[in-house]
């Protein structure tokens, strides 16, 4: 059986593999390990440039001996002599080994070279008569020998599917994809160093949750065999960071995955990073202010710039944010009155005309939620400079505050960018008879079909019938902060290994 599998894969080798194999085997014969793990190197390449780059050819002179490792992306072989060019991961840098200058069994490996190896170096600092700093080899080894060759050498991976579906070649061959999950691993970095200087405690919550809740989506499914009984992967872990407050943290974040079973989309993936917090004694308000401290900083840490270009858009993240209320912001981008906002015939009638929403379906809906549906269709578009909104519905937010001079609206933002929401928080619910009314709510719409509405958590209720502090609470999308400060188009640009259809190896596959 095991036979059977590797005979399987190695029948689709291609012919430029088995050369390549011949050469591994050459190597063994020799003596050569072609998978070495005893040699390291002391330099990178970007440290040699730091340290050479700017000197001039006469005045580098004699150097010590470095120790250098990278994959070699070019070869331009003149017989006796070659440059490489290397990718040692902080960038390329150029290797230069000439017979009788290096040892005679680094050359006898040389000439078992492929592009794709990945070799090591031992030699001095040299620059070539165009001015090119290079690394004059007295030892030279294959350390992996590459099996596979890469795409083509100067035009690298191009194809979109396959460059989600194999990130590692696609990281070799596009050094602006390792820079841009660079940048986002900083992004994260400053998040989290962030909320440590304002005295937040980082915990982790369980991701298997026995119900469904903490935001409106539909959840994975799952089932433990032990305890026999379903699971969901969670959607949020805003319930047990809330918990934590009843528990006596003022102050605690997560940053973690979420997942929801909902479609993929340019800003939509299955398994997501979120990042949550909740405060004790702080409202809506606080959050605002937190929020735009927060993205000030993060952007002029990362860019260097207040400034950031996303597509054709430049997006300031300079001055005071933009506030305005959801139904300001229907307002301003259609030609609906404040009267109207009440009127569900006469948003239903501006939706059917210029959406593809059909009449029937909107006509269940409450004034309330067609709001919210015309502020999505007609406004959030146009929030390309960060905007907070505020005042949403009681009705579509079962988990905020009420507003105490109107109780038909929560304590509530969404903050936007490029038009996209990026964050949502609001001043939290510690009524437990509220709380349990508006789950009682969630269940009603769950019964008659709504899959993304809420399960009632009564284990929730039972908590904050002990007693939870008045607090904000926020959530915001890492993947698509990353997306708006790396300029990319996809959030599968900025997530190192996004989710796609299973890959199919073999005929017999496609066949079964």
């Amino acid at each position: 059986m095991k036979d059977k599998h590797i005979q399987r894969w190695t029948e689709q080798f291609s012919e430029q593999m088995k050369v390549r194999l011949d050469k591994r085997q050459k190597l063994v014969d020799e003596g050569v390990n072609p998978y070495k793990n005893n040699l390291k190197p002391n330099i990178t390449g970007v440290e040699l440039t730091k340290k050479y780059g700017h000197l001039a050819k006469e005045e580098i002179g004699e150097t010590p001996s470095y120790q250098y490792a990278g994959r070699v992306l070019i070869a331009r072989d003149f017989g006796k002599a070659a440059f490489l060019q290397c990718d040692d991961g902080t960038g390329k840098f150029q290797v230069y080994v000439k017979k009788g200058v290096v040892s005679e069994s680094g050359f006898s490996e040389y000439k078992k070279l492929d592009y794709g190896d990945i070799v090591w170096v031992n030699g001095d600092i040299f620059k070539t008569n165009k001015g090119e700093l290079s690394l004059n080899a007295k030892d030279f080894s294959i350390v992996t020998k590459s099996i596979r060759p890469l795409p083509e050498k100067f035009h690298g991976l191009t194809d979109a599917e396959l460059r989600y579906r194999m990130r590692y070649v696609d990281m070799i061959m596009n050094p602006e994809t390792r820079d841009k999950l660079k940048k986002r691993s900083q992004i994260v970095r400053f998040i989290r160093e962030y909320f440590y200087q304002q005295d937040f405690l980082e915990v982790e919550t369980p991701m298997l949750h026995s119900i469904a809740g903490g935001a409106a989506a539909k959840p994975f499914k799952t089932f433990h065999n032990t305890l026999g009984m379903d699971l969901f992967l969670r959607i949020a872990p805003e319930l047990h960071l809330k918990r934590l407050l009843v528990g006596g943290y003022p102050k605690v974040f997560e940053m973690n995955r979420c997942f929801r079973n909902e479609g993929i989309s340019y800003k939509h993936n299955p398994e997501f990073t979120s990042i949550e917090f909740y405060w004790a004694f702080a409202t809506y308000e606080d959050l605002m202010n937190l929020t735009q401290d927060l993205m000030k900083k993060l952007v002029q840490e990362v860019n260097g710039s207040p400034t950031v270009k996303f597509g054709d858009n430049e997006i300031s993240f300079d001055g005071e944010f933009q506030r305005m209320t959801i139904s300001e912001a229907v307002l301003r981008y259609t030609d609906l009155n404040e009267a109207d906002l009440k009127k569900a015939d006469v948003m239903i009638k501006l939706l059917a005309s210029k959406t593809e929403f059909k009449k029937e379906d909107l006509e269940k809906l409450s004034a309330a939620k067609l709001m919210v549906l015309c502020f999505e269709e007609f406004a959030e578009a146009h929030l390309i400079q960060p905007t907070f909104i505020t005042q949403y519905p009681t009705e579509v937010s079962p988990l905020s505050r009420r507003n105490d001079e109107n109780p038909e609206f929560v304590d509530r933002f969404e903050f936007f960018i490029n038009g996209w929401e990026m964050a949502n928080a609001f001043s939290e619910l510690n009524n437990p008879t509220d709380q349990l009314d508006r789950f009682a709510d969630q269940a009603l719409l769950k019964e008659d079909g709504d899959e993304e509405a809420c399960d009632v958590d009564y284990d929730y209720v039972r908590a904050l019938e002990y007693g939870m502090p008045p607090a904000g609470g926020w959530g915001l999308g890492v993947d698509r902060l990353c997306m708006i400060l790396t300029n990319s188009q996809s959030i599968r640009d900025v997530i190192l290994f996004p989710l796609l259809k299973k890959e199919t190896f073999f005929e017999q596959e496609q066949e079964s």
